[in-house]
């Protein structure tokens, strides 16, 4: 992960000048590779993505599908669970796309209701056992 002084983290923009940045070289081509590795990859990024990683319920994942976003084809694994919030109690159930870039995880969005449309979803028995 690319670490900024506080100050420099505000400059940060894409080539077009707004929106996320991307941490993954992109070469912008449209055929992208599938992302093989995708489940340790979102199972690493996951453990330090989540506050608690332990006694995540109800996880489910699909199957990297291609999507465009911002004009690029991408692979997106979908991702739905529930963590642990910092009380002990259960948060709802969120929905997560995971954006692959050249085969390796980009980035995470938040907003992944239209690009995980339809996909189909199965049980993920490895992010309900992570551990610290």
């Amino acid at each position: 992960m690319l670490l900024l002084p506080l100050p420099l983290a505000g400059c940060l923009t894409n080539d077009e000048g707004s929106g996320p940045v991307s941490f993954t070289a992109d070469r912008g081509v449209d055929n992208q590779p599938f992302p093989a590795t995708y489940r340790t990859e979102v199972l690493a990024f996951m453990r330090t993505y989540l506050n608690n990683p332990v006694g995540v319920r109800d996880a489910a994942v699909a199957e990297p599908v291609q999507r465009t976003l911002g004009g690029r084809l991408r692979y997106v694994v979908c991702l739905r669970y529930s963590a642990k919030d910092s009380d002990g109690s259960y948060r709802p159930a969120r929905e997560r796309g995971i954006v692959f870039v050249d085969g390796r995880l980009d980035r995470m969005m938040e907003n992944a209701g239209e690009p995980c449309a339809g996909v189909s979803y199965a049980a993920f028995p490895d992010l309900e056992r992570m551990t610290r």
